[in-house]
C-alpha cells in the first residue's frame, strides 16, 4: 500500500518519514510488508489511508480543486487538500482520533450494517422505534448513496433493527465487520478526547470551501469547522446530502484521491450526469 509512491517520488518518501517519526512507529513497514490483520488495527488503518489518500492528492495538486470533500476519515485528507491543515498537524489528530475510537469500541462493544433499499426516512423511523422501544442505541450512520444508508448502535440494538429493516422490505440489512459504532453516540469518549486536539492544533484559512460530514454545506469559517470535525464522530456522515450541495454549488466533476472507486461510485449513484476519476 502507497509502495509505488514511495518509490517513485522522494516527496512521498520523505511523507512517509515524517509519517513514521510522528506515529512512533514504522508504519511504512505495516504498509508494504504487513499482514491483513496488522492493517486492520484502526491505529494502523486510519492514518495509513490518510496517508495513501494525502500523497494522491500531492501527485495532481496542480490542479486546484474548487470545493474539497471527505467521506469520515476522509475529512482529514480534504482539509490538507484546501490548505486548512498542514499534513503533520492532520497526521495527528487522525493518529488521536484513531486511538481514542479504538478505546471507546473496547468500552461498548458494537457494531454497524448497510442497509440496502429502503428509504431514508423509514430506516431512520426503525432506528428511533428500536431505540425507544429496547433503550439500544441504534443511529443512521453513513448517508453513502440513495437505497444504501449504515446504522450504527449495539450489537443487540443493531440485531434487532436489521430484522425489522428486512421486514420492511429491505433488500439487504448485512452487519459490517467493523469494530465498533463509529458515527454514534458510542463514540462520545472518543470526542472529547479528539475535542482537545482539535482546539490546541493550528488551522489555516482554507483555499476553497470544505463539505463536512455533518454540515453538508460550503463552510470556510475555521471555527465552524472544528466544531464539525469534533461532532463528526458522533453524528452521521451526510455523504449524499454533501455530494448534492457541491453540485447546487456548480460542481461537474469530482476527483477521488486515495486508495480504490467507492466515493466515485456513490457520486455516479448520487448523480449520473457527473464526472469521476480517480488517482491512487
Amino acid at each position: 500500500m502507497g509502495k509505488d509512491h514511495y518509490e517513485n517520488s522522494a516527496f512521498a518518501k520523505k511523507l512517509f518519514e515524517q509519517a513514521n517519526e510522528i506515529l512512533g512507529f514504522r508504519i511504512s513497514d505495516l504498509m508494504f510488508d504487513g499482514t491483513e490483520e496488522d492493517l486492520k488495527r484502526t491505529n494502523v488503518t486510519q492514518p495509513a489511508i490518510f496517508l495513501h489518500s494525502v500523497m494522491a492528492f500531492k501527485s495532481i495538486e496542480s490542479v486546484r480543486p474548487d470545493m474539497v470533500a471527505g467521506h469520515s476519515l476522509g475529512e482529514f485528507t480534504a482539509l490538507v487538500a484546501n490548505g486548512t491543515l498542514s499534513f503533520e498537524d492532520a497526521l495527528e489528530l487522525v493518529a488521536v482520533r484513531a486511538t481514542a475510537m479504538q478505546k471507546a469500541c473496547e468500552v461498548n462493544p458494537s457494531t454497524m450494517a448497510a442497509v440496502l433499499n429502503l428509504a431514508d426516512d423509514k430506516v431512520e423511523n426503525i432506528c428511533m422505534e428500536v431505540q425507544q422501544e429496547t433503550g439500544e442505541i441504534v443511529v443512521p450512520a453513513n448517508y453513502n448513496c440513495p437505497g444504501q444508508l449504515v446504522i450504527s448502535g449495539s450489537k443487540k440494538g443493531i440485531d434487532i433493527a436489521c430484522e425489522r429493516m428486512k421486514a420492511a422490505g429491505a433488500k439487504r440489512a448485512l452487519v459490517l465487520p467493523v469494530g465498533g459504532a463509529f458515527h454514534s453516540p458510542l463514540m462520545l469518549p472518543a470526542k472529547e478526547e479528539l475535542q482537545t486536539k482539535i482546539l490546541s492544533t493550528k488551522f489555516h484559512t482554507p483555499t476553497c470551501a470544505i463539505y463536512q460530514n455533518v454540515a453538508a454545506k460550503a463552510v470556510m469559517d475555521n471555527e465552524e469547522i472544528k466544531q464539525n470535525l469534533v461532532d463528526q464522530l458522533t453524528g452521521a456522515v451526510k455523504w449524499t446530502q454533501s455530494v448534492q450541495a457541491m453540485i447546487a454549488d456548480g460542481a461537474t466533476r469530482f476527483t477521488e484521491a486515495g486508495p480504490g472507486k467507492v466515493l466515485q461510485g456513490l457520486v455516479l449513484k448520487i448523480n449520473k450526469e457527473m464526472q469521476v476519476e480517480g488517482v491512487n
